[in-house]
C-alpha cells in the first residue's frame, strides 16, 4: 500500500480532530443555575465557516478511508 495515502490519512485525522476542538463550546454552566440554553441562534463568520471546514475534513477522511481499503485488497 503506498505509504502517502496512509500519511495523508493521518494529516487529515489531525486536522480534523483540531477543527473539532476549535468549535465553540454551547451553553457551559448556565442550565445548572436555571438558565435557559436552548436558545437558538446561527452560526456566522468564523464559526460558520469552522463547521463547513469540519465537514469537508469528515468526508475526505470517510473518502479516503475507503480508497486506502480498496487499494490493500487488490
Amino acid at each position: 500500500m503506498p505509504s502517502f495515502l496512509l500519511i495523508a490519512q493521518l494529516l487529515l485525522a489531525v486536522a480534523l480532530v483540531a477543527a473539532i476542538l476549535m468549535q465553540v463550546k454551547g451553553g457551559g454552566l448556565g442550565g445548572i443555575f436555571g438558565q435557559p440554553d436552548s436558545v437558538y441562534r446561527t452560526r456566522r463568520g468564523l464559526e460558520k465557516t469552522l463547521l463547513q471546514v469540519t465537514i469537508v475534513l469528515a468526508v475526505l477522511f470517510v473518502i479516503l478511508s475507503i480508497v486506502i481499503v480498496r487499494v490493500s485488497t487488490v
